[in-house]
């Protein structure tokens, strides 16, 4: 075995072992104690020299840590990833499996699998070339908004950088540079319990919800277009009642419902159409707010995805959110791509782990653009 096999033989195994660690830690909104092990788990797993700094935060109980070269308060380049997971059916097991040149678990494609990256570039660069200008972020809200992790970074602490690098979006050799606005919402439809064998004297708020969310759905579909889907989309995600069993009308019912949209869309426009379908006994709550985010990736990078993989460079359209909409609106070039990642929130999610040592590679090569390091 060559010396360069034997380095790639390591950097997979390191990066397989420690995808499959983070996995294991249910790092979901409703552990808590579970978000801060995995945080301390990252912090463990950095091996800070002396030269590194750590900075943690606790906005509104999320952990963020940010970890930067001394003296340095803006690097060169920054890393950013969030350790939160969606949380899995109650009852499902964290773990994960590795088949067919893939790593099978719950947040390995978002985002533990790339956390894995960065935290081993981070690590191998600051071990190698002593007080380079790369920093480190990581927080644990990103499915829950955002506001509370990468938004507070920068809008309170003032956190800046020269270039922003989130691998949440994208794949390989396609560089997201555009992605659609975000909106969580809750309706909610009031009115009066009773036995369900007497319907004609309740006033059933569940019956209600549905037919205003079929009203919706139906809005939504004059506004498809023919460009990828580029267009706003709707979607139900949660539904409930107070009931508990089967024979009673109940007197609340609620919906909690997802909408993305592109450009000319804005969220106060949308707001403002639904609030349309809303009747007496009705009402809507925003979640979560996100106007569509455009961002302008560094193009050293571009060059070295491409001297990397041998292939072009494609910009492009995502249909989902990240934390770069915090990020662009202060100037600062946000490079999106990831490794190839599937059934992302879904049963049997997976990270591509060639694809994940090539993402490796890149950096490599990024910084090695960027930030001129030699080793010392």
């Amino acid at each position: 075995m060559t010396e360069t096999s034997r380095k790639d033989e390591s950097l997979r195994r390191r990066l397989i072992e420690l995808t499959r660690d983070l996995i294991i830690i249910p790092s979901t909104r409703d552990r808590p104690e579970d978000i801060q092990r995995c945080m301390e788990f990252v912090v463990n797993h950095v091996e800070l020299p002396n030269e590194l700094t750590v900075r943690r935060f606790c906005e509104k109980g999320s952990p963020s840590t940010v970890i930067l070269p001394r003296n340095v308060s803006a690097p060169e380049v920054l890393l950013l990833a969030h350790l939160d997971v969606v949380a899995r059916p109650q009852g499902a097991a964290y773990h994960s499996s590795v088949n067919d040149g893939r790593i099978y678990g719950p947040g390995s494609g978002d985002m533990k699998g790339e956390l894995a990256i960065l935290l081993e570039i981070f690590r191998d660069f600051h071990e190698r070339c002593s007080g380079i200008s790369l920093g480190l972020a990581v927080t644990s809200d990103e499915e829950n908004g955002g506001n509370h992790g990468t938004r507070f970074l920068f809008e309170k602490v003032g956190l800046r950088c020269g270039v922003a690098i989130i691998p949440d979006s994208g794949s390989l050799n396609e560089i997201a540079i555009e992605e659609k606005g975000i909106l969580h919402l809750k309706l909610k439809a009031h009115g009066s319990s009773g036995h369900a064998s007497r319907p004609w004297l309740a006033e059933n708020p569940l019956e209600k919800l549905i037919s205003k969310l079929t009203e919706v759905r139906n809005y939504f579909e004059t506004l498809k277009s023919a460009d990828g889907h580029w267009h706003p989309t709707f979607a139900v995600t949660v539904m409930q009642t107070e009931n508990r069993v089967s024979n009673r009308i109940p007197s609340f019912a609620e919906a909690v419902c997802d909408v993305r949209f592109p450009p000319p869309y804005s969220s106060n426009q949308v707001i403002s159409q639904l609030k349309r379908f809303m009747e007496h006994k009705m009402e809507l709550e925003v979640l979560v707010s996100a106007e569509p985010t455009k961002v302008s990736p560094d193009p050293l990078f571009l060059t070295a995805t491409e001297e990397i993989t041998q292939k072009p460079v494609t910009l492009i359209r995502e249909h989902g959110g990240s934390d770069a909409r915090f990020i662009c609106g202060y100037g600062i070039p946000v490079i999106m791509s990831r490794p190839y990642v599937g059934n992302l929130h879904a049963e049997n999610e997976w990270i591509d782990i060639a694809s994940m040592e090539t993402l490796y590679h890149i950096y490599q090569r990024y910084f090695e653009k960027k930030l001129r390091p030699g080793d010392r």
